[in-house]
């Protein structure tokens, strides 16, 4: 069955269909208003799978998707419009431009923790530059792929744009098919298992990974505002989020007076309690939660702690005391624990990131001063200062990871681009010879001349 669809995927794309602006912006538009109609189920859904509510939902997942559909449907036009190139002289009198060509039928592998807004944005991009798409949703939030699967085939055709469900044979099954593309956004452990599928046809990949994100908190910072905001990141989505502050790295003096300021932050987003608001999710499955939850008997407790198995719930958490060896320290948290380490000088700091994978996000409170140390030498997929999160929520940044946390980049222009080939056209005329190229190579002292 994929084959048959992988197939008439293919005959489509060659059939041209898919190329002119009218076909894209059609079909973006069509998704647009199949968001609006699925809309009502899709939150119904995510509260089924995560606890998660209508408000969080559309702020984190449709809002952001709706942005990026309206910045496509209005730049589709001038990001595929051909540039010129400048030409050498060696070259005259030919001329150069660069087209941008959709790259055939691609395949999306979205992972569980934003299930919407990470399937359809790279789809989005898909739909620009022209492409054909299979899209394959995470079993682990199986009500709303459910919704997301009758959403895609309400809208588009199966030749055009087909959803998978389904565990890791069918991914396997997928990957073995040849694609123009794979973007893949998860974990890098099964990354490789992509990269090592992709090789085997050469087929290009784009990676959305994860890590171990560093908060770092200096005495330049508003510890206030400083504790508000990384507690909003570490809280929201119950902290599975790829961009969540993972550790954090404060300035000794500051540790108490932090928590303090993070306690208050919390009371004032769940007034009636953590475990009692409709606005705090819960971990996706109870494998997770069982992992998530064993971090806290990594270090001492300075705020949270408290765990309900039945629902899935873990309260947001300090900890401190943590050795760099400890679990929670050697892989992507994925929850809302947070270990904290004390450090003395930037330096520290430094040396202590760089002996860790690179980033998906790097965070820094305080001074501009006091972190020109990490520029140009710690490396990250992005950075925030003075925030945490926000600088994935706009289409017109570039998102993407570096190393370990990913490779490529989506968002905006980039989503276009990254389903694109951008390829060179050279024009010669042929009234016009210029026969200083051709053997015997004479006046070859002018030509070189000319050249050097």
């Amino acid at each position: 069955m994929i084959s048959d669809i992988l197939q008439s995927q293919r005959t489509l794309f060659k059939s041209g269909r898919t190329l002119s602006f009218s076909f894209r912006k059609k079909m973006l538009t069509d998704l647009q208003m199949a968001i609006v109609k699925w809309l009502p189920e899709m939150q119904e859904a995510i509260w089924e799978d995560f606890h998660k509510s209508a408000e969080e939902f559309f702020l984190t997942e449709v809002s952001v998707v709706l942005e990026e559909l309206k910045l496509h449907r209005s730049s589709l036009e001038k990001w595929s419009r051909t540039r010129c190139l400048p030409v050498d002289l060696k070259l005259f009198p030919a001329f150069a431009k660069e087209v941008k060509e959709p790259l055939g039928s691609v395949l999306i592998i979205a992972p569980w923790n934003y299930p919407f807004q990470l399937l359809i944005n790279p789809l989005i991009g898909a739909i620009s530059s022209g492409c054909t798409s299979v899209l394959k949703t995470s079993p682990r939030a199986p009500r709303i792929s459910s919704v997301l699967k009758n959403m895609i085939e309400d809208t588009f055709t199966s030749d055009y744009i087909a959803v998978f469900e389904g565990h890791r044979d069918v991914n396997e099954t997928l990957l073995k098919e040849r694609w123009d593309a794979i973007f893949y956004t998860g974990s890098p452990a099964t990354a490789r298992t992509v990269m090592q599928y992709a090789a085997r046809n050469l087929t290009p990949v784009i990676l959305e990974l994860g890590g171990k994100s560093p908060c770092i908190v200096t005495k330049g910072a508003d510890i206030e505002v400083a504790a508000r905001r990384i507690a909003w990141g570490k809280s929201v989505n119950a902290g599975q989020t790829c961009v969540a502050p993972d550790y954090l790295m404060i300035q000794k003096g500051l540790l108490y007076s932090f928590v303090s300021a993070y306690r208050k932050a919390l009371d004032g987003f769940y007034p009636e309690g953590v475990e009692n608001s409709p606005h705090y999710c819960r971990m996706v499955t109870s494998e997770a939660f069982e992992r998530v939850s064993s971090y806290i008997s990594d270090g001492t407790v300075l705020l949270g702690g408290n765990v309900n198995p039945d629902e899935r719930y873990i309260e947001p958490t300090i900890i401190s005391n943590v050795s760099s060896d400890s679990p929670v320290m050697q892989s992507e948290i994925f929850g809302p624990v947070l270990p904290v380490i004390e450090f003395d000088t930037m330096e520290e700091v430094k040396d202590f990131i760089l002996k860790r994978e690179k980033p998906l996000a790097l965070y820094f409170f305080g001074n501009r001063s006091d972190s020109r140390i990490l520029d140009g030498v710690v490396s990250s997929g992005g950075m925030a200062i003075n925030d945490v999160v926000m600088h994935v929520a706009s289409s017109k940044f570039p998102f993407g990871g570096v190393g370990n946390s990913g490779m490529g980049r989506y968002h905006g222009k980039e989503s276009f681009l990254c389903f694109s080939h951008r390829k060179t056209v050279l024009l010669t005329p042929k009234s016009i010879e210029i026969k200083l190229r051709y053997a015997p190579y004479r006046f070859f002292r002018i030509f070189k001349h000319m050249l050097s």
